[in-house]
């Protein structure tokens, strides 16, 4: 347990593209790994200080709280808590400010699996601001603040069309932002007839026309403002009319903004109640939006398989000897992948031997023998966290799944939950050493 509250394992990583997902995948890594220490007594310590607080105040209120707790009449207990905010205290004073992001820190006196007590304290910015102001002493750390920097941040833009004019709005999480709205005067269908009636109706279509295209212009200005691609994950065309219809076919709406759209809504109202509607009639499109990427990106690389086009790897070797050739474009893997990436040491050359195992394997007594020789361990750590914080310098992009869909299930069980697509063919057999060429194979030595 006190090896996963590790003050790395959610420090954020920067701001560029892709990294946001590791971010999410490490807090949600740390939670699972909180929820699941436990201490004697209430000598665990959840603080979170939010942007703009002082560390003085809080340095004040700890000082409040040593003085309290040595009135603590379980010796063993008080000892345990006065230490933790004596803990917490010190690890303040690393911070001359709080953080632009705030300040998370827990800290206490955890058991361990052989039913040890082990000190932990650990500290870090999150990669968003978190506006919880925490501070807590109990038998357990208490995560639930930091459930919202699970949120998603995702933006999902809305064109809301009737043959009153249009809306442009944002939803980000929770909040609705709108962005421009104009009014239109539309001539209505009438029974003129004689010889205006095609005039009538020429004039008509004209104005929608260029209703039509006065709306797919400003939809570029404000959802592709760099003109370069689009900052939104969807778009939701919503409208009373056939409008959302039209503006989707049409040949003035650009192309990368089409490309982006994920639903098409009737909705009763134009405006802003119309924005209000699109939203609720497209909640569960939006709740699904990472799912279906998920689902999308497996059935990608499912494709590449059944077509057999070599530029695909999967398993633990292959994955790795893709790596190490540069080849890889974008690693997938499993989030909850349990191999172990091992530093080991030859005792006789001295030469360093690195092995991804999976619990199984690293059970084996033989996986960590080399010629006869026992290796010596010289560290270890998870592989996908080793991952995580290793594979810009391979030159990929890393995408992390579940196995929640029925994809991400079969990715799991048939592939190992690891494999990448490749920016070029690569031939397997070409690593395999020669020695083993004539070597019976199972698909444990593949990580499958």
């Amino acid at each position: 347990m006190a090896e996963v509250l590790d003050r790395s394992a959610v420090v954020s990583t920067g701001d560029e593209e892709g990294d946001h997902a590791i971010n999410v995948w490490r807090v949600k890594k740390l939670i699972k790994a909180l929820e699941a220490a436990r201490g004697n007594g209430t000598s665990m310590i959840s603080l979170i200080v939010p942007p703009r607080d002082q560390i003085s105040r809080v340095n004040r209120m700890l000082a409040d709280e040593y003085g309290t707790a040595s009135n603590i009449k379980s010796r063993v207990n008080r000892q345990s808590v006065l230490a933790a905010i004596t803990s917490t205290q010190q690890r303040l004073k690393l911070y001359s400010r709080v953080p632009d992001n705030g300040l998370v820190i827990y800290c206490g006196t955890i058991m361990t699996d052989d039913n040890k007590e082990k000190q932990v304290t650990f500290d870090f910015e999150p990669f968003k601001a978190i506006n919880t102001s925490l501070y807590l002493c109990d038998n357990k750390f208490h995560t639930e603040a930091l459930g919202s920097l699970l949120e998603s941040d995702e933006k999902f833009g809305f064109i809301v069309m009737d043959g009153n004019g249009v809306l442009f709005g944002l939803l980000t999480g929770n909040t609705r932002t709108i962005l421009h709205k104009f009014g239109v005067d539309l001539p209505k269908k009438h029974g003129r007839g004689g010889q205006s009636a095609l005039r009538f109706a020429r004039l008509r279509m004209e104005k929608r026309h260029n209703f039509v295209r006065k709306v797919a212009e400003f939809a570029v200005q404000l959802y592709v403002p760099d003109g370069q691609r689009p900052n939104v994950t969807g778009l939701i065309l919503a409208g009373s009319a056939d409008f959302k219809n039209e503006l989707s076919t049409s040949e003035m709406f650009d192309q990368r903004l089409r490309a982006k759209i994920i639903k098409i809504v009737d909705v009763s109202y134009g405006g802003e109640n119309g924005f209000n509607q699109a939203i609720d009639l497209s909640a569960e499109t939006l709740g699904n939006v990472k799912f279906i990427q998920e689902k999308r990106l497996i059935q990608r690389y499912f494709d590449e398989i059944s077509k057999d086009t070599n530029k695909f790897c999967f398993g633990i070797e292959d994955t790795i000897n893709a790596l190490d050739q540069g080849a890889v474009a974008t690693l997938i893997v499993w989030e909850n992948l349990a191999h172990e990436r091992y530093v080991l040491q030859n005792a006789q050359t001295g030469q360093e031997v690195i092995k991804v195992l999976s619990p199984e394997q690293a059970k084996d007594p033989s996986a960590f023998l080399e010629n006869g020789t026992e290796l010596e361990s010289r560290s270890s750590e998870p592989f996908v966290d080793w991952l995580a914080d290793n594979y810009k310098s391979f030159g990929t992009s890393l995408e992390f799944v579940t196995n929640r869909s029925q994809e991400g299930a079969q990715f799991v069980r048939g592939f190992g939950g690891i494999g990448g697509l490749l920016r070029y063919e690569l031939n397997f057999e070409h690593f395999a050493e020669p020695e083993d060429d004539d070597a019976d194979y199972s698909e444990s030595d593949f990580g499958l």
